[in-house]
């Protein structure tokens, strides 16, 4: 189970969707969300404890940083390979899909928005879904 989940999306309603799913599951007092990818970047950056398992629910198509640039300062970085990225999007896109391939150590699935209980049960378990 994730001692903490990232909730990383530009638009704060889909970040109230996503939180209001997570504390109906009893997840609540574990979420973290921005609007800004820079901002959770430099949080998990500086988290001190680097073996806690934390789950991260991240949008694709941001302004300040994509997500599959925030992808690849994790792997610069070389952050910690318990945290666990699922990618929450509204793209369909193949390319998105291959590209989210590209970094098996941390993205465990792709996902549409808006998230439901019963895929966010199965990423919160870490059974993946139809990635």
């Amino acid at each position: 189970m994730y001692s903490k989940i990232y909730v990383i999306d530009d638009e704060d309603i889909l970040i109230m969707m996503h939180r209001m799913i997570l504390n109906r599951m009893g997840l609540g007092d574990r979420v973290i969300s921005f609007t800004n990818p820079e901002e959770a970047l430099d949080h998990l950056r500086f988290n001190e404890n680097k073996s806690e398992s934390i789950l991260v629910l991240l949008d694709i198509n941001m302004p300040e940083m994509t997500g599959f640039e925030f992808l690849e300062f994790m792997v610069l970085e070389n952050l910690p390979t318990t945290i666990d990225v699922a990618i929450v999007t509204s793209s369909i896109s193949n390319e998105d899909k291959f590209l989210a391939k590209t970094f098996p150590q941390f993205v465990i699935d792709f996902i549409s928005k808006p998230l439901s209980i019963e895929v966010t049960n199965k990423i919160v378990t870490k059974n993946k879904t139809s990635f």
